[in-house]
């Protein structure tokens, strides 16, 4: 065993293979490490209610920096550690900043997601391979600002979804233009992140090191997107996947296989020694 005692995987091309699933031999690897004392955690930009389909299956996984480090949560008492929400007057001037590329506005709070009504059509923002899960978990919501104003002090994150690379690049110039004390991170094809001004991934990691009694030192962070980046600069040991994006790489002290071949599993063996 390693001087290591936490082990925070970012989700979506990293825990998660193409057809986002957890690989057997992936969980079984988690679930050896877990046994073996090293707390385990989600680094992600999903809300609670998108963990849904997975937490109950990975029982082993007992934390999360969710909402890109917006809520920390302990899954095993079921008791939010951290969060750090929108003001509502800042999430209802993104939204009207973003306004003029008429992307899908997704919200995400301490407990639920709601999304415009252009959910039904997600393949048209290039996240056609989460409409399932949607379907299942989002509430579809006519009037967003509506929304964010009924749900004052629970909003963490509002995700922009555009239908093309260069709109985004339009949303985020005039977001900055704006001057909005925001924080933004590119996900996924077309996807701009929103979170209130310093929420990250690493303040995220930081919060769980805190609640467990350990250092960032003693975390290992694995991703593969720009969004993982300051989890990665921060954890002791940063990891990239086989599939990360070539910064990501060039960030990390170790690259592993990509998701669709249980690169998670190779940081279990060869950084824990925890082998079957």
């Amino acid at each position: 065993m390693t001087a290591y005692k936490l082990l925070a995987l970012d989700m979506d091309g990293t825990l998660l293979d193409s057809r986002k699933q957890v690989l057997p031999k992936t969980a079984a690897a988690l679930e050896r490490l877990a046994a073996a004392g090293v707390a385990v955690a989600f680094s992600t930009g999903r809300g609670l209610a998108e963990l849904s389909d997975y937490v109950p299956n990975l029982p082993f996984i007992k934390y999360g920096s969710c909402i890109s480090g917006g809520l920390v949560y302990d899954f095993s008492n079921q008791r939010t550690v951290f969060a750090h929400p929108f003001e509502t007057k800042l999430a209802l001037e993104v939204m009207a900043v973003a306004r003029q590329e008429a992307p899908m506005v997704h919200i995400l709070t301490t407990q639920s997601v709601a999304a415009a009504e252009a959910l039904p059509h997600m393949a048209d923002f290039h996240m056609g391979i989460y409409q399932g899960m949607f379907d299942r978990i989002c509430t579809p919501v006519d009037d967003m600002p509506a929304f964010a104003r009924a749900n004052e002090g629970a909003v963490c994150k509002v995700n922009l979804y555009h239908r093309s690379a260069e709109s985004r690049e339009r949303t985020r110039a005039r977001l900055e233009e704006a001057g909005l004390a925001v924080q933004l991170a590119y996900a996924e094809e077309t996807s701009l992140e929103v979170s209130p001004a310093g929420v990250s991934k690493a303040e995220g990691l930081s919060r769980l090191c805190d609640y467990l009694g350990i250092t960032l030192a003693e975390a290992v962070a694995v991703g593969d997107a720009p969004n993982d980046t300051q989890a990665l600069q921060v954890a002791g040991l940063p990891v990239a996947m086989g599939n990360a994006t070539p910064d990501i790489k060039a960030l990390a002290k170790m690259v592993v296989a990509d998701n669709d071949h249980d690169g998670i599993a190779e940081v279990v063996a060869e950084v824990f020694g925890v082998t079957a």
